[in-house]
């Protein structure tokens, strides 16, 4: 399977990515570079629906890739060895700008890496820019320490696409994300 959308990914196709990873599918990709990079290599493109062989139901009980809750969160946040990050925009970040929750702000102790920093000219950074773009977040934690986040859950799992791409595997999606944070009054928020 091979996930696409019109903004490099960060969007629909890296959450589908995640959630069919997270089924227990393996061969799942995101095409780099998205539709208009498929435009640009010049390939073929149609609206027709691929003949596709029936499988029979399998189960789905549970995610297969590590995910954290806001307890979690919680303790990461105070733990010297966990990581925390953002990966909205810097302006959602800081509180300067919130369009789509009800508060503006971050976990404290969170470290911010926009999303968008991922990518250059619409297409994943290389392996080797991508570690050195994290390595300063993760500080001589391994991956498995650091749990990602970004409004709802949907854009962070571009980070952590661009972190297996990194080879910096194990990273946990908080599903819940800054909506569920901000909205839960007892949480702590920065500004």
């Amino acid at each position: 399977m091979v996930a696409y959308d019109d903004q490099g990914g960060m969007n629909a196709a890296a959450r589908m990515w995640w959630m069919v990873r997270a089924l227990g599918h393996e061969r799942v990709y995101v095409l780099d570079g998205g539709l208009e990079g498929a435009r640009s290599a010049g390939m073929t493109l149609t609206t027709a629906l691929p003949d596709v062989d029936e499988r029979p139901p399998y189960p789905a009980d549970t995610w297969r890739l590590p995910t954290a809750d806001i307890d979690e969160v919680e303790r990461a946040r105070l733990s010297p060895s966990m990581r925390v990050l953002d990966v909205r925009a810097a302006v959602r970040f800081r509180g300067e700008q919130e369009p789509i929750d009800p508060v503006a702000g971050h976990i404290p102790g969170a470290h911010n890496v926009p999303l968008s920093e991922n990518l250059e000219g619409g297409r994943f950074k290389s392996r080797d820019a991508l570690r050195a773009l994290y390595a300063p977040i993760l500080s001589g934690s391994s991956p498995e320490q650091l749990i990602v986040h970004c409004g709802s859950g949907v854009t962070a799992c571009h980070t952590l696409l661009a972190l297996q791409r990194a080879g910096l595997t194990g990273a946990k999606l908080y599903v819940g994300s800054w909506s569920e944070w901000c909205r839960n009054p007892e949480r702590p928020r920065v500004p």
